[in-house]
């Protein structure tokens, strides 16, 4: 008679094991307090998501990803991986691609920073390149369709491959973290959209867990998402692309959630430049600029709350290192042609900051 392998002798169950195995060896991320004397009463946080394996925030969604797709019986031995990113989700991806033997290909705006491309392809990927970050979904399911393929699709599934009600997604993290800390329950936690998938994911757990915690999302320019939250015109397109990788998008994505969020607001690309430079000189370290987004936008409430007498924490995240953007983001001329003059930028963070 025979009989069905067991999940756990199957090729699919030791997929599974061995990204297990390797969160095991993962530890968890750094909290990090900013300690900014303006900000008497106001404690400010950035979870270190750039200690990753693969260097972001992306890893947790990669991973993520991976096991959904195994779960879902979407990917086999055979199965060519294929996904659509500015970048770094597209490096992690390459990496549990590695570890599972699978051939992978990124679908990438030929934009994309250098140094992205070569940590793809470190790991083993391929770089496909389309002209506009607008092309990159057609061309993923092109290819998907064409070599009998997987498009991971991070767009769509990221809000629903993480179990926001977990013990170990990123929410929760951060409560367990902030928990003997002055203000231990944060009265914000900012993010900025890329996917929507995190934002999701936070937003959810605050509910579920009833904290009084309130979300505010920062957009980058050139994306939709902010008119989406305010309009709910799900058709919003926008021709031109952003600028801040990893975040913003020219169409609403599936994964984007706005119910969970309280408030949007749209922080000036100029902005997030300055502002990474800014945290460099208080961390002595580079920062990719959707971390700029953040935490301008975090210190726009932490204004806010200061000139209200207010007090408590506020806690967002460092996204990736910014070692991977030196030819861009770091680079003067890159920056006053592409972005343009930081001089009001760099006025109004002072002003911020008080």
């Amino acid at each position: 008679m025979m009989t069905t392998p067991q999940p756990c002798h199957t090729w699919v169950g030791n997929a599974i094991r061995l990204i297990e195995a390797d969160f095991k060896r993962s530890a968890d991320t750094h909290l990090i307090k900013l300690d900014l004397p303006s900000f008497t009463d106001i404690d400010i946080y950035l979870k270190d998501e750039s200690t990753h394996p693969t260097g972001s925030l992306k890893h947790r969604l990669a991973r993520s990803l991976f096991l959904y797709g195994l779960c879902n019986g979407w990917i086999d031995e055979h199965t060519t991986i294929i996904e659509s990113s500015s970048g770094s989700t597209a490096i992690s991806e390459a990496y549990f691609a590695r570890l599972l033997g699978l051939r992978f290909i990124a679908v990438v705006p030929k934009n994309t920073a250098c140094k992205k491309i070569e940590q793809i392809r470190f790991y083993g990927g391929e770089a496909h390149f389309v002209e506009r970050s607008d092309q990159i979904y057609a061309e993923s399911r092109r290819l998907a369709k064409e070599l009998n393929g997987h498009y991971m699709d991070q767009f769509t599934y990221a809000e629903r491959a993480t179990d926001w009600r977990s013990n170990n997604n990123i929410a929760n993290r951060i409560f367990d973290q902030m928990q003997y800390e002055r203000f231990p329950i944060p009265r914000w936690i900012v993010m900025s959209p890329g996917t929507g998938g995190t934002s999701a994911t936070i937003g959810r757990y605050i509910r579920y867990r009833c904290q009084p915690t309130q979300l505010m999302v920062a957009d980058a320019e050139h994306s939709v998402f902010h008119d989406y939250f305010l309009t709910g015109d799900k058709n919003l397109t926008t021709d031109e692309s952003s600028r801040i990788e990893g975040i913003g998008r020219p169409r609403v994505e599936p994964s984007f959630i706005p119910g969970v969020i309280d408030r949007m607001t749209t922080v000036p690309d100029t902005h997030s430049i300055a502002t990474i430079h800014w945290l460099e000189s208080q961390l002595g370290r580079k920062a990719g600029a959707s971390t700029g987004t953040n935490l301008y936008g975090v210190l726009m409430l932490a204004n806010e709350m200061r000139a209200n007498g207010e007090k408590g924490s506020i806690v967002t995240l460092l996204c990736d290192s910014g070692e991977r953007y030196l030819d861009t983001y770091y680079n003067p001329d890159w920056v006053r042609e592409h972005i343009g003059a930081l001089d009001q930028a760099i006025h109004d963070l002072q002003t911020v900051l008080g």
